[in-house]
């Protein structure tokens, strides 16, 4: 029995990708050079958004996008709890209230529904999660957002290369944001990135991602010392409270290179996906990743991730789990519910809030997928996942 470990993703990186970073080292411009205005503008051009600003991370992302939308003490984000930490707790780093809206059953997205529900006065931001990379229902949500005069905020960190009806994921919501760890579609090591059509979103995600300084002479607003005319070309402004969220020339590099490949990984994701599908979709004991015509097919998600659930009342996860690592196939479970985690409950959320996200922690468990998995890996999984399942039903 090959006993290999098979990882549940992994990044993929040739040699022209370690090419790409070499000449940034050979070039002099390690970081705030041109090739992070280059990576924002090829990125920009794929998702047929006007503006794109990269970050040091996801999570860094997040934050800028919710400051960029005004979010401030005591206002509210709503958002599901089926996602990871970061989507939640950015919206903490800025004083505000992570409101989770309950997933649909049987999906992996927040409910339209629950987020029309949780919509208060200190409501500011709808952030939809688009979970594994299949797109959350985005057309209602923005216009939900529309009706109630809130900024619809898109966690597409999974969903680079995904689209909705047609349009690319990053061109749809007011911000769309995006990860490049390296279990994503694309890596740059750690680093991120929001996508927008607006101008005032655009600039002020720029001034927050290095220290809330201001450059551009045009925007100054203190009056220039006394028999001074102008101030001088060394002068600058902080004018908010940003932070040093800046992303690297070095990571730049490795994110255009990988960026010509991000079609090819996603259809490499997207064969292997069919492929699980055909494998389990008969299979009783287990559900696949829910799919809606014309919306969460696999031709229009980005496939980051390949999530099974277990039919029954009580699933036996960890013990499947266990039997499938002993097999040399790795697994994890995405997400717990972010109102469980201890942090969490010190701020008073409770289990029983969202019944739907809960019964889908119970039963969800993600197997390997990613670009370099061989078909010999890909049968792997499949026999493995088919009789642990099979042998555990049977005890």
């Amino acid at each position: 029995m090959n006993n290999s470990f098979i990882p549940y993703g992994k990044q993929s990186v040739d040699e022209a990708d370690i090419e790409a970073v070499n000449e940034v080292l050979r070039s002099g411009w390690l970081t705030t050079g041109p090739l992070v205005e280059n990576f924002e503008q090829e990125l920009a051009a794929k998702v047929d958004a006007r503006y794109c600003v990269v970050f040091n991370s996801g999570t860094a992302a997040l934050h800028a996008a919710y400051f960029a939308a005004g979010v401030s003490k005591g206002d509210e984000v709503i958002t599901s709890p089926i996602t990871f930490a970061a989507t939640a707790n950015a919206a903490l780093y800025l004083g505000a209230k992570p409101v989770f809206a309950d997933i649909t059953a049987g999906s992996f997205h927040i409910d339209p529904e629950r987020i029309e529900a949780a919509i208060g006065a200190r409501s500011r931001v709808i952030a939809p999660v688009d979970l594994a990379g299949i797109p959350a229902p985005i057309d209602q949500i923005m216009e939900l957002a529309g009706r109630h005069n809130l900024v619809v905020i898109e966690d597409a960190c999974h969903a680079l290369g995904a689209s909705c009806k047609g349009r690319p994921v990053g061109s749809i919501a007011d911000m769309s944001v995006f990860s490049f760890h390296p279990v994503k579609q694309i890596t740059t090591g750690e680093g991120g990135a929001v996508t927008t059509d607006s101008e005032d979103f655009y600039r002020r995600l720029q001034t927050f991602r290095s220290h809330g300084i201001i450059r551009e002479p045009a925007n100054f607003t203190a009056v220039p010392a006394a028999g001074d005319q102008d101030h001088g070309p060394w002068y600058y402004e902080q004018q908010e409270l940003g932070y040093n969220y800046r992303l690297p020339d070095i990571n730049c590099a490795l994110g255009l290179s990988q960026l010509k490949r991000l079609d090819q990984f996603v259809q490499r994701r997207r064969e292997i996906a069919a492929c699980y599908n055909e494998a389990f979709v008969n299979n009783s004991a287990l559900l696949v990743p829910p799919e809606t015509a014309g919306r969460r097919s696999v031709e229009e998600s980005a496939w980051h991730l390949y999530i099974l659930r277990l039919a029954g009342k009580t699933p036996p996860r960890r013990r499947l789990l266990e039997k499938l690592l002993a097999r040399g196939i790795g697994t994890q479970v995405h997400y717990i519910p972010v109102y469980l985690h201890p942090f969490y409950r010190k701020l008073g959320y409770r289990p029983g809030l969202c019944p739907q996200a809960e019964d889908y922690y119970k039963r969800a468990f993600t197997i390997p997928l990613y670009p370099a998995m061989s078909s010999n890996d890909r049968e792997r999984v499949i026999e493995a996942v088919t009789g642990e399942v099979r042998n555990i039903d049977q005890t």
